[in-house]
């Protein structure tokens, strides 16, 4: 069954977590069937710097998690993350998705 995508949300989280949040959004396809990672690095009030090489940089490493989904499983999604990674260091936001297609 085709899902029709009209939300995009967002999850910036320490790099650390990544494989904990990754297994957790698998583990729930009635919510959504996929994403899409990016390494990325995070800086400013919100970034944690943790190891001594974040510290001496003055950023996070982070994981960017993008998952298109249907906005009608947004909240119990948000819910269950907050549920299970109930910290400060994720942070997360969302944009309408206006059109979402594939070539072949």
């Amino acid at each position: 069954m085709s899902r029709a995508y009209d939300c995009a949300l967002t999850l910036a989280l320490p790099a650390a977590l990544e494989e904990e949040v990754l297994d957790y959004l698998l583990s729930h396809p009635e919510w959504t069937d996929g994403f899409s990672v990016a390494h990325e690095e995070g800086f400013g009030k919100g970034a944690t710097l943790v190891t001594t090489m974040e510290k001496v940089r003055g950023r996070a490493r982070r994981s960017v998690v993008t998952v298109l989904m249907e906005q009608q499983c947004l909240a119990p999604l948000l819910q269950g993350l907050q549920q299970e990674f109930p910290t400060p260091d994720i942070c997360w936001w969302t944009v309408p998705l206006t059109g979402f297609g594939r070539f072949a």
